[in-house]
Order: C-alpha cells, then sequence, then structure tokens
C-alpha cells in the first residue's frame, strides 16, 4: 500500500505491519481448547499482566505475507486483583463478557506494529480518531523481561467494531525469536469499517480494508444485508483453510 498524495509525513514512513490477532476467551483454558480445536496447534506458555490484570497464551502464525505475527489468546485473569484503569482491549465490556460466555473465545482485535509509535498516534489523532495514549508495559518470562509500549484508550475501548487496531512499539527482542515454529500460517487478513483517512495514517501492509457488510459507498446501511463482520483472519492449518470472524 502506497501513502496517497495529501496523506500526513507519519504515514509516509515505515511501513506499519501486523504484529499479532487478539483471541478473547471467558477463561485461559477455554481459549486454549479452542485454539486446539480450530487451528489444530496448542498455543504455547504466555504470561501475566499485572497492569490490566489479564493473562495469555501465545501462538507464533508467521508466514511470508505476515512475518513477525503471532496470535495471542487472552483472559481476564482470576488470581489477579482488579486493575485501577478498564481493561484493555474492551475486555471490561459486559457484552463481550456475555458473549464469551455464551458462544467461547473469539477473533477480537489486531494490533500492529509501528516503529514510529507517537507520529502514527499523532496521524490519527490528525484525523480525527482517537486511538489511545502511548503506555509502557512489561512482563517476565524465563528468557528475561519483555518490554513495549501500547497506545490504549482510557476507557479501554475498541473502535469500528475492534477492526481499528491497536498500536504497539516494542523494546528489544520480539516475542516470536523465543517461540517454536507452528503449523499455522496467516494468510489473510481483512479490516472493515476502518475510516479512509485512518487507513492513509496507518499505511498498513499487506492487509485489505473493506467497508463494513451492508454499508455502500454512500455510507448508508442496508438493514437487509448480511455479511461477515469487523475482521476476517484466514489460516492455513492442519486442518487445512480456517477462516475466523468476528461478530
Amino acid at each position: 500500500m502506497t501513502a496517497p498524495a495529501g496523506a500526513s509525513p507519519a504515514a509516509a514512513g515505515a511501513p506499519v505491519e501486523v504484529d499479532h490477532l487478539v483471541v478473547a476467551a471467558a477463561t485461559l483454558d477455554q481459549g486454549v481448547a479452542w485454539c486446539e480445536s480450530t487451528l489444530g496447534a496448542v498455543p504455547g506458555p504466555g504470561g501475566r499482566h499485572a497492569l490490566f490484570g489479564t493473562h495469555n497464551r501465545l501462538l507464533r502464525i508467521d508466514s511470508e505475507a505476515f512475518p513477525a505475527a503471532y496470535l495471542e489468546i487472552i483472559a481476564i485473569d482470576p488470581d489477579a486483583p482488579r486493575p485501577a484503569r478498564p481493561r484493555w482491549f474492551g475486555l471490561d465490556d459486559s457484552a463481550l463478557k456475555a458473549s464469551l460466555a455464551a458462544a467461547g473465545p473469539r477473533l477480537l482485535h489486531v494490533v500492529v506494529r509501528a516503529a514510529q509509535l507517537d507520529a502514527r498516534l499523532a496521524a490519527l489523532a490528525s484525523a480525527g480518531v482517537d486511538a489511545g495514549i502511548a503506555i509502557a508495559a512489561s512482563r517476565e518470562k524465563p528468557q528475561g523481561q519483555l518490554r513495549w509500549r501500547i497506545a490504549v484508550r482510557p476507557d479501554g475501548a475498541l473502535l469500528h467494531g475492534g477492526a481499528l487496531p491497536t498500536l504497539i512499539e516494542w523494546a528489544g527482542v520480539h516475542p516470536t525469536r523465543a517461540m517454536p515454529p507452528t503449523p499455522v500460517r496467516l494468510a489473510g487478513l481483512v479490516l472493515r469499517g476502518v475510516p479512509a483517512a485512518a487507513v492513509a495514517a496507518l499505511d498498513l501492509q499487506r492487509v485489505r480494508f473493506a467497508p463494513l457488510p451492508g454499508v455502500a459507498e454512500s455510507g448508508a446501511a442496508d438493514p437487509s444485508s448480511q455479511g461477515p463482520g469487523a475482521l476476517s483472519a484466514t489460516f492455513d492449518t492442519p486442518r487445512g483453510r480456517v477462516t475466523l470472524e468476528s461478530p
């Protein structure tokens, strides 16, 4: 994707790439079972996020098109104290909690890495999109500490049905360096309903943007139209080609 004429200076910088996909689960055990039954692979170890009261398991899904990409299965940590701020990825949302309890784990969101995180956030702000503020986060692992900066809104909410990516900037070694290879590969990603100005500000590579189902070019909704949700991710797996759709 080439930055269009008139795009912000940040959009003309280093391309933004998919870092990881987020699958939310009511419990981490349910998320692990879902991953094995759906993608044919058991996720590796993850860790705990003291700042947000969550924990995760990780699965490497990198491919030629999506290098250094992984899948994060995340859930509220029942052993962690309630954090002082809303949890990231909208995990405190009551409707999301009810959906996870009733229907099981689901594709929720995409996180993209940007070498110029602050510049990208400024470009999004100029486009009228409040993607949050950059905060420092970390977690411990046997090989050492992982450190990163990530943009989180004060309310923890996701925008545009989760299709507007969260931005992350890693400090030091990327987590995929310590993950074993797996037979699961990310083959494609479609994000629907992201405003055109935000698309230009992100300059996100190897991702297809599309209108939301039932929304015409004019922006008018057709209530009779049905289709996939805000995110679609396609994988090559031991179980064949699998496509995950967000609701």
